[in-house]
């Protein structure tokens, strides 16, 4: 078993591989698996805010 890789801190204050396209990428490969669109704002910002978390939020990040 491997140490786990996520979350991981951000390069700097803010992340400049965090963008909205990473979002809408995540929301096309989630299309393609047969998942609903994302199409609306809201269901957007709810997309990003949970990669976010993933991505940066926890005990775990390495300082």
């Amino acid at each position: 078993m491997t140490d786990r890789q996520y979350p991981i801190r951000p390069v700097d204050d803010e992340d400049p591989r965090f963008t909205f396209g990473l979002t809408l990428d995540v929301a096309d490969v989630l299309q393609q698996h047969g998942y609903p669109p994302v199409t609306a704002g809201l269901d957007l910002v709810d997309l990003r805010q949970a990669l976010y978390r993933f991505l940066y939020v926890g005990e775990a990040a390495p300082r």
